[in-house]
């Protein structure tokens, strides 16, 4: 055998090669789209079939399968996607997908490409160095498609030949020799393949260049791509590991939505490769049988290849279609929701603004109460956290820590969707005026969910210290919670009511008075248990961060009901 260990590191090294190409390829081009594409999956996504297109789409501008799916799978677990939407994306990146294995057998097998990946590359290189970022992420994009063909070429010249490496080839056709068993084998293949390289398109490639150079024949590399269609899901499953229950659910279905599409396409793949046969040899004249292993007939067997990748994901999209609510109740049921867990939403804001401004403001004035709720569940959190037993504290504290993210996350999501209201050239200055509140409301209501937070780390750090206050000073912030919890309620009212000119800003006044008088006879009585070494410093310390945040939270609470009113205490104060 001639083929050496040193031959078999530039066989890795072209293979580095392509997959760099690739990546720099694919970048470029999501540089060029900018933010289109969050857009495209953002608003493009109103029922199946279209997010289907939207799936085929998106692939076929970022060239990879793997970065729509583990974008999607993000969106999900940020809320912008649900589950239901996202399934019709993943589809149709299944589809996107194939379009490399169409460009790599024709442009890699078909012309002598490489001459002309070096000429791109010379011609946009100088314009790495432009002051244009679009142009600039064009030149990249050009020559991260001309290092792909040079790694595709180096493959080929990479591969053993199979007559000075005999001992290779029949090692490889003893795992032919054991009937359908052996597909399962080579599917099994193609995913580990697809696992090592973390690229699908790689492993196309591979699968490619392995067929054209007949190291395997065509029944097998089918056999390969069938796997790699399995193992193009594992990404997706990886990011969805530090995600939400949704986002999980996300790349289960991409996962089992390929797996049964093998099932089935392995039940019928004799017949299938035949028509395969037939349609290649119909459409060029005098093609050999894709099935002979001549050099000709190797040929066309990598168009035949791509056919068959792309009509199997194609009818495998048209077939489940009608089956993927069955898969979703699958999946739901393989991966159920934990009891109480919360994950951030947008339930009234999608991508696209409404006909009117003013029907937009009031879509993201309901988002805006329901935010108003997440700090009022933030609110029960901390009380669970300070007055229930030790073993339920640690469900209390995640359960902060999940919630201030979200806070975080709805404040943006809010902004972003007013900023889109503020643009619209028809929105009249009442509308003007109302977006600007809003803005001011989500920032106090952020504001309010990052007190909560370190009010939880105030009593996490106590707990983890085994600092107990005295009965009477939990009692005297238990009274505090009670009417925190007043004025949030009347700031939900507030938020909730419609006309800006019915809400009473009286009782928000008079609670927040009652909430600086409570805080100062509280703060009296904290000094009088230190001069009396009721509690050492350190937990007085404690207990007077916990009163003064508690008394921050009413500041916030009676800035939103301002905002909500479009009434400062000034005007107020004028109107009595």
């Amino acid at each position: 055998m001639s083929y050496t260990f040193f031959d078999f590191l530039q066989l890795i090294g072209s293979l580095g090669i392509f997959i760099f190409g690739m990546k720099i390829f694919s970048d470029a081009l999501q540089k060029v789209a900018g933010n289109k594409l969050r857009g495209i999956l953002k608003g493009m996504t109103q029922n199946r079939f279209v997010g289907v297109l939207t799936g085929f789409g998106t692939t076929a501008i970022t060239q990879s399968s793997s970065t729509t799916t583990v974008m999607v799978v993000s969106f999900v677990n940020a809320g912008l996607l649900t589950f239901v939407e996202s399934t019709g994306v993943i589809m149709g990146a299944n589809i996107g997908t194939t379009i490399t294995a169409w460009m790599v057998s024709i442009f890699g097998f078909k012309f002598q490409i490489t001459p002309i990946a070096i000429s791109v590359i010379g011609i946009f290189f100088p314009f790495l160095f432009s002051g244009n970022a679009k142009l600039r992420n064009v030149a990249e994009s050009m020559i991260g498609f001309g290092i792909l063909f040079i790694g595709l070429e180096f493959i080929k010249n990479a591969v053993p030949n199979i007559s000075d490496n005999p001992e290779m080839f029949e090692f490889l056709n003893s795992f032919t020799d054991f009937g359908f068993w052996s597909t399962i084998i080579f599917v099994l293949i193609g995913t580990a393949l697809t696992l090592l390289t973390q690229s699908s398109s790689a492993a196309t490639a591979i699968t490619l260049v392995m067929l054209f150079e007949g190291w395997i024949n065509f029944p097998i590399a089918a056999a390969m791509i069938l796997g790699e269609n399995i193992g193009t899901t594992v990404t997706a499953n990886i990011a969805a590991l530090v995600g939400n229950v949704h986002a999980k659910r996300a790349a289960r279905f991409h996962f089992f939505f390929n797996v049964v599409g093998v099932v089935w396409m392995l039940i019928v793949i004799t017949p299938f490769l035949t028509g395969i046969d037939y349609i290649i040899t119909s459409i060029i004249p005098d093609s050999p049988s894709i099935f002979l292993e001549t050099p000709e007939a190797r040929t066309n067997a990598t168009l035949a290849l791509s056919l068959f990748h792309t009509l199997f994901n194609v009818i495998n999209v048209t077939v489940l279609f009608a089956f993927v609510p069955l898969l979703i109740r699958l999946v739901e049921r393989i991966q159920p929701e934990k009891g109480g867990e919360e994950s951030f939403k947008l339930e009234y804001i999608n991508a696209g603004l409404m006909s009117s401004p003013e029907l937009s403001i009031a879509q993201a004035k309901k988002e805006i109460a329901l935010f108003a709720k997440i700090i009022e569940k933030m609110h029960y959190s901390l009380t669970g956290l300070m007055f229930k037993g030790d073993k339920k504290r640690r469900k209390f504290i995640e359960k902060m820590m999940k919630r201030e993210e979200i806070t975080d996350r709805l404040e943006i999501e809010i902004a972003e969707y007013l900023l889109k209201i503020s643009e619209n050239a028809n929105l009249t200055l009442e509308g003007t005026r109302k977006v600007r509140n809003m803005h001011r409301i989500i920032n106090e209501l952020e504001r309010l969910g990052d007190l909560y937070y370190q009010l939880s780390k105030v009593f996490e750090r106590m707990i983890d210290e085994e600092q107990e206050l005295p009965d009477e000073a939990l009692e005297e912030i238990k009274q505090m919670m009670n009417l925190v919890h007043e004025a949030i309620s009347m700031m939900k009212a507030n938020l909730d009511e419609i006309d800006s000119e019915k809400i009473s800003m009286a009782k928000a006044y008079q609670l927040e008075e009652q909430i600086n008088g409570l805080r100062d006879s509280l703060r009296t009585k904290h000094y009088a248990r230190l001069e009396n070494s009721a509690y050492t410093l350190k937990m007085g310390v404690g207990y007077l961060d916990v009163l003064n945040r508690l008394e921050k939270v009413g500041d916030h609470i009676i800035n939103v009901s301002e905002a909500a009113s479009d009434k400062s205490i000034k005007e107020f104060k004028a109107t009595l």
